[in-house]
């Protein structure tokens, strides 16, 4: 059990590393030699956690999701809540999230750039990736609708309209480079309150 905590500890200590090599060189001149220099490391050590430098850009990412999803079921599970609370404090705490992750989000933004480049379509990539927020949004204004509490609306529309402001958030963050997003959670609040019958 102790040789599973010290492999899963050094495995994050790479991880945090790996982010500064990403941020200071971009995904693309971002080596796994790189890598293992900013560690301490030899690449053979660096090879016995990660096989290369897209599994590491890959668990950081599924890193930040797993946290975002937790969040999420704890918000969906609270039965405090109504569905309309549920949707605010769910984009809210993604925000949040995003806002602690800025330099994550220009390492994402970088390699989708990167990837944009080839044959690879990077919208695919980023759907595949918020399949399930888009689901449990849906299923939150379903239920919302059902309930009379919601409008009735188109889904889709719906849900799309509600991500649009994660990924508004994405960009003032990455590109306008804002230092927080206070008026963006305010639209968030206010759109919401838009969905209410």
């Amino acid at each position: 059990m102790a040789v599973t905590v010290e492999h899963d500890k050094r495995r994050k200590k790479i991880l945090e590393k790996a982010l500064n090599v990403f941020i200071d060189d971009g995904f693309e001149n971002t080596t796994f030699q790189k890598i293992a220099d900013r560690c301490g490391i030899t690449r053979t050590i660096l090879y016995l956690y990660f096989k290369n430098k897209r599994e590491i850009f890959t668990f950081s990412i599924k890193q930040l999701l797993l946290n975002a999803e937790e969040n999420i079921n704890t918000i969906c599970a609270d039965k405090s809540l109504n569905n309309m609370e549920k949707i605010t404090n769910i984009l809210l705490n993604i925000i949040k999230l995003l806002e602690q992750n800025r330099q994550l989000l220009l390492v994402v933004t970088d390699y989708l750039l990167h990837v944009s480049k080839g044959d690879v379509n990077p919208e695919e990539r980023v759907r595949r990736r918020t399949v399930k927020l888009r689901r449990i949004l849906s299923s939150i204004i379903i239920n919302g609708i059902k309930t009379g509490e919601l409008k009735k609306m188109k889904v889709k529309t719906a849900h799309n309209y509600l991500y649009s402001f994660i990924e508004s958030a994405i960009f003032q963050l990455v590109i306008l480079k804002r230092k927080n997003l206070d008026e963006l959670k305010e639209t968030v609040v206010f759109a919401v309150k838009q969905f209410e019958a």
